[in-house]
């Protein structure tokens, strides 16, 4: 998705945060207070929530508000310890042995000197020897590396980690020592017109033109439907709304037909929301099939049956 755009300054770690970020993210206050107020009193942060719900935004928008660099790592099995602080050239080693000025500092050790923030995305995917890494680095704000030497973290260094609590294929538990040292902030999905706000900017930012705001609300009623369904167990993010409505514009275009036509609108819901969704594995039913009968009720629900009584026969006494 896109970023948010908003200008960068030199606001440091402190409340004149609020009001960029406000403009910026859409339904945070709360988050955005907490998460501000953490950093201002140099904390690290753990940041859980599903996916969707907006974690990497928050974060980028603060880095580029403050004007702090942003350090950005994918969590995942291959983030070995090297990869995370960095490493000395092997062919100079080879040739001149281990010397700092062949040093290549990784995303921890950049934003250590540098005073910037790290972002660990997915840090339950990451191995437990790469985080016993940053057990010192959070609780005596320094790393130390072989043949290298110490490195202090910089006044400004903050680390902010994220996790998906709902997805646990190729997750690991994370220790009670990196849980000690981190301030955690749960972030639900937002409510539905908040949702529904992001969708239509987002859209309209993609297609460039405006926004069908009631076919927008229910591809959102749609999406929220699939967070609580009884055969669901991870339902979609927001995310598969602005597919859906982005996907819908271009099958109108090609089907010219309009594009909240059951053929188009349907196909679209398929398309972005079979693949976001995890069923139980005692469901019998196929992603498909369920979000047909969610499209069903939700996109093209039937008329409600008249409630209003025949006229009186004047022929019946």
């Amino acid at each position: 998705m896109t970023e948010p755009q908003i200008s960068t300054t030199q606001l440091g770690y402190g409340a004149e945060l609020l009001e960029p970020l406000s403009k910026a993210v859409v339904g945070r206050t709360r988050e955005i207070e907490v998460v501000v107020a953490a950093l201002m009193a140099s904390r690290h942060l753990l940041l859980e929530g599903p996916p969707g719900t907006g974690k990497s935004t928050l974060l980028r928008a603060i880095a580029q508000a403050s004007g702090h660099g942003f350090q950005f790592v994918e969590g995942n099995a291959e983030l070995t310890p090297a990869r995370l602080t960095g490493h000395f050239d092997p062919a100079q080693v080879l040739q001149s042995g281990y010397d700092s000025k062949i040093w290549i500092d990784g995303p921890l050790a950049t934003a250590l000197r540098d005073g910037e923030l790290l972002y660990l995305e997915e840090i339950n995917r990451i191995p437990e020897e790469t985080l016993n890494l940053l057990v010192t680095v959070m609780s005596e704000g320094e790393l130390t590396i072989p043949r290298l030497g110490r490195i202090e973290a910089h006044p400004d260094f903050r680390l902010v980690s994220a996790m998906n609590p709902f997805d646990s294929v190729g997750t690991a538990r994370i220790s009670g020592a990196i849980y000690d040292r981190v301030c955690r902030v749960s972030m639900d999905y937002q409510s539905a017109s908040d949702e529904e706000g992001i969708v239509c900017s987002k859209v309209a930012a993609a297609a460039k033109g405006s926004t069908n705001r009631g076919f927008a609300g229910r591809a959102v009623q749609l999406v929220r439907a699939t967070r609580d369904h009884s055969e669901i167990r991870v339902g979609s993010s927001v995310r598969g709304a602005v597919d859906l409505l982005l996907i819908a514009q271009q099958l109108s275009s090609i089907r010219k037909l309009p594009n909240d036509s059951r053929g188009v609108a349907l196909d679209a819901a398929l398309t972005s929301l079979s693949g976001r969704i995890r069923l139980h594995d005692s469901s019998s039913e196929t992603p498909e099939q369920i979000i047909t009968a969610l499209y069903d009720k939700i996109m093209e629900p039937e008329p409600e049956p008249s409630t209003d009584l025949p006229p009186d026969d004047p022929g019946k006494a």
